[in-house]
């Protein structure tokens, strides 16, 4: 129980942190829209840039998409805004007029969840890891005011916490109709909540936030367990990757940036908790051979390693 107590206390600590990143000052929003490309038949993704959260790009940093089968549509993760949500659905709705059956979310952070209203009251359902509920309903209240303070007002009333009435544990197969979705749910990685979905006919795997390129990895969940599950998850039968941020790459090469440095972080970490040195050290050193190769680096790297050592110094 005391570990426990700890770990939430120190999950508490990095959202905070995280919101600090996060806190710019604010300006007029720039009204961005979602671009949508097909990358194969009936499968659709926006890039979101790589950046942190802010007003100005109205949370509009994460990767989404949305696959249509023969009889119906799925979308995989909303976006950082009920607005981004809402130029989600009209992206759809420009192409197919068939029902949205399921909203999928990978995992429960504001920038994947947080266009999820856009969708209610459609007869849509809201599909996720068994532990999103949990999670959405620890954090969702600090999200929620935590990102009111960066995106403002109008951006955040209309976001609602969705949590999912469809629950994966282990696999889920969804049927679009002549198009089947795979739906695995993972063990505390990125997060405790993580899900990644596999459309079988393009052979394309939705990673959410199990995969990065580019964009520095962010931990939220386990450093050991992330590098634990790597090899199962390179083995998902896929050819192309949509990662949580980042560009759209091959499969499985796409990993091995993100294996890099998680190894070299829990390496880094293990040998400075060996020597005695505090936390404040290793968020300043650890990982520091790995600042050129990762975008926002500084931005991340520290609140990484802050987790890592809590995470590891048990071990």
């Amino acid at each position: 129980m005391e570990r426990s107590s700890k770990r939430m206390d120190c999950c508490l600590a990095l959202a905070v942190l995280l919101a600090a990143f996060f806190n710019v000052p604010q300006t007029h929003a720039q009204q961005p829209q979602v671009s949508i490309t097909e990358l194969a038949p009936g499968l659709f993704v926006h890039v979101g840039a790589i950046a942190l959260m802010t007003r100005e790009n109205e949370g509009a940093i994460a990767n989404i998409g949305f696959v249509v089968g023969n009889d119906a549509v799925a979308v995989v993760d909303t976006g950082g805004s009920v607005r981004e949500g809402r130029e989600l659905l009209a992206a759809i709705r420009a192409r197919t007029d068939k029902p949205i059956r399921y909203v999928i979310n990978t995992h429960g952070h504001p920038d994947h969840v947080f266009g999820n209203a856009a969708f209610l009251g459609k007869g849509t359902a809201f599909v996720g890891h068994k532990n999103l509920p949990q999670a959405l309903a620890a954090r969702g209240p600090f999200y929620l005011d935590a990102f009111r303070k960066i995106m403002g007002d109008g951006l955040i009333d209309d976001v609602r916490i969705v949590p999912p009435t469809l629950l994966v544990e282990g696999s889920l197969r969804l049927d679009l109709g002549g198009r089947t979705l795979v739906l695995q749910a993972w063990p505390a990685a990125h997060s405790d909540s993580d899900l990644s979905v596999l459309d079988e006919t393009t052979k394309t795997l939705f990673a959410g936030d199990l995969v990065f390129l580019d964009h520095i990895p962010v931990m939220d969940g386990s450093v050991r367990g992330w590098l634990r599950i790597m090899d199962d998850l390179a083995k998902q039968p896929a050819e192309r990757v949509v990662p949580g941020h980042g560009p759209v790459s091959q499969w499985p090469t796409a990993l091995a940036g993100e294996r890099r440095y998680l190894e070299t972080l829990a390496a880094d970490v293990r040998t400075l908790i060996k020597r005695g040195a505090p936390i404040g050290v290793a968020a300043d050193t650890a990982a520091a051979s790995e600042r050129s190769r990762w975008q926002l680096f500084d931005d991340y790297n520290a609140r990484n390693a802050t987790a890592a050592f809590s995470e590891i110094e048990w071990e």
